[in-house]
């Protein structure tokens, strides 16, 4: 796959989890519980005690993680230096352990289940795994060059 269209693709999975952590960054600020697509489950984590970290709501350390991902894969693009797509990878793994942690207090601790919170997370996975994948392609395409 080309970089322009990696970086396209890890771009855009980067950017829907922005997006979805804006969304629940701005209802956690303003008091309110988002939007549940599906079972409910949204107000029930929203009001857990698990949904601030040292008093930030949990969604806006999504908000700088997916940030930070759409910033390290724009530099990667526009100065093709593998640095950047490592230092993604790195954060990526960073943010696939924290939600295994949080989907764990989901389904074992809160009982409930958030269905915009899971998409998040499918995003950081996602995103994780697509980026293993274009790193290894850049790693061979370094190496055989």
């Amino acid at each position: 796959m080309a970089r322009g269209r990696s970086a396209l693709v890890l771009g855009g999975i980067a950017a829907v989890g922005l997006a979805i952590s804006l969304y629940l960054s701005a209802n956690e600020l303003a008091g309110t519980a988002p939007v549940c697509l599906a079972g409910g489950g949204c107000e029930t984590v929203a009001a857990s005690q698990y949904s601030h970290w040292f008093g930030i709501p949990v969604a806006c350390f999504g908000v700088v993680f997916s940030g930070a991902l759409v910033a390290l894969v724009a530099a990667w693009w526009r100065a093709s230096d593998g640095r950047f797509l490592l230092a993604g990878y790195a954060l990526g793994l960073v943010g696939v352990v924290l939600e295994l942690y949080l989907v764990y207090l989901e389904l074992f601790v809160i009982n409930a289940i958030c269905t915009w919170c899971m998409a998040y997370g499918a995003t950081v996975v996602l995103g994780w795994l697509a980026l293993l994948v274009v790193q290894r392609r850049a790693g061979r395409a370094v190496g055989e060059g």
